[in-house]
């Protein structure tokens, strides 16, 4: 692999600015952060058309996560050898082409293969621009890959009204041809502008997060380490509660009774569901920079055992208020406010342990985590197939307090350990070199 990943592009471009890339790969995460945050909206109305059970439906976001997640290591090796921006633009061809399939599907068959198409793009389209970030912000990586992934987990905030009177109004079919298009055409064309930065730019970097490395793993060698795997884990234990929440929250609102009932909060009245999806999207974004900056500062470990246990007891108190609609709106809030953080917390963690020559490789072999988790999303519908969602619940909550756990007591220590070795061994190599 070519640590000249950015060879391809001319150092003199004009478009060759930190935070004009970071602004690039924001706007491309917003236009697909609806294939994966808005879904839930369509779960209800696609049911009601063809029968099919929640279940079955809900097999369709697997398949999405589990492709935008398990083939970004892929993708990531492309864009770290031959640049970003084609990878971005396919991204957005797939992505609107998904959901142009998704308006005229007529059978689960054509679901899961819309799914799969999707969760191609919209993995091409994350991966890429949360590698370039990191990338790009070698002092502040926290922060710039919670700002990018801001644009995925807020990115939805503004057309979730949209969407659900459009779904009212119009009809779902109508709606996935609308957006789809929409959000497609956007990718393709901002995805024209998208440019990594040079190798010289990643090896002249003085400025690291406290605690960082400047030691450049290539992915088989981070995959050798037991650091990696650690993370690894840690990412499903705390991926798993947060996506059922993201595919789930729908169907929970109905199973307690609370999805139609006004709410009125700072001065807006909306059903909680609707109350709940858009202030959700909002945390769901605000967290990933507001974490990532937090852990620039205090570091990676210690933010993650505050807002590891912050998601588990949101969880539990979730699950034992969310009969009342004000608290359902509050409760599902705060769980995505302590969840999102996972997407800046760990690229940011992964790049400072493994260096960011090959950081959208390494960062996309970390999100596949993600991928892994979602098996778990189809189950939950079957362990509250009669409206039980408590099981649930406290299950997802202990696993967010183990994980919180395991950051101090595990991770902490055995990253430590890694980057005082890789640190010894690359001064000796360099002391060897004649």
């Amino acid at each position: 692999m070519s640590a000249n990943s950015s060879s391809v592009q001319p150092a003199q471009s004009a478009l060759a600015n930190a935070w004009l890339q970071l602004l690039v790969g924001i706007i491309c995460m917003v236009m697909v952060a609806n294939l994966q945050y808005g879904w839930t909206l369509f779960v209800g109305p696609i049911g009601a058309k063809y029968g099919w059970t929640k279940a079955a439906i809900q097999v369709t976001f697997t398949i999405f996560v589990l492709f935008e997640t398990w083939l970004v290591p892929a993708e990531g090796y492309l864009v770290d050898r031959f640049g970003p921006k084609w990878m971005i633009v396919g991204g957005g061809v797939l992505c609107g082409l998904a959901w142009t399939i998704n308006s005229f599907a007529d059978s689960l068959g054509m679901f899961y293969f819309a799914a799969v198409l999707g969760g191609i793009g919209a993995g091409a389209v994350y991966g890429t621009c949360i590698g370039n970030a990191v990338k790009w912000f070698p002092g502040r990586r926290g922060l710039a890959a919670g700002l990018t992934a801001a644009g995925f987990g807020a990115g939805s905030a503004a057309t979730i009204i949209p969407i659900a009177n459009m779904i009212k109004s119009a009809g779902y079919e109508h709606t996935f041809l609308t957006f789809g298009l929409f959000q497609g055409i956007v990718v393709v064309l901002v995805g024209l502008l998208i440019l990594a930065p040079s190798a010289s730019f990643i090896a002249a970097a003085r400025k690291l997060t406290v605690g960082a490395s400047r030691h450049q793993a290539q992915p088989l060698e981070m995959l050798k380490t037991p650091v990696f795997w650690v993370m690894y884990l840690m990412f499903v234990m705390m991926a798993a509660g947060g996506l059922m929440a993201t595919a789930q929250l729908a169907p929970i609102a109905k199973d307690f009774k609370v999805a139609e009932i006004p709410v009125s909060l700072i001065g807006i009245t909306l059903p909680a569901l609707t109350f709940a999806l858009s202030i959700d999207r909002i945390l769901n974004g605000l967290t990933r920079p507001f974490f990532g900056w937090v852990s620039d500062h205090i570091g990676r470990e210690q933010t993650m055992l505050i807002a590891f246990l912050i998601e588990g007891a949101g969880i539990i108190a979730l699950a034992n208020f969310a009969s009342d609609p004000v608290a359902f709106v509050l409760l599902s809030g705060l769980v995505f406010f302590a969840w999102g953080e996972i997407y800046s917390l760990f690229p940011a963690t992964v790049t400072d342990t493994f260096g960011a020559t090959y950081a959208t490789t390494n960062t996309g072999l970390m999100y596949t985590a993600k991928g892994t988790a979602a098996l778990l999303v189809p189950l939950t519908s079957v362990i509250a197939a009669k409206g039980n969602w408590h099981p649930v619940f406290m299950a997802a909550a202990t696993l967010n307090i183990l994980a919180a756990l395991m950051a101090v007591v595990i991770l902490k220590p055995l990253r430590s350990a890694y980057t005082n070795r890789t640190t010894t061994l690359d001064a000796g190599a360099k002391l060897a070199t004649p």
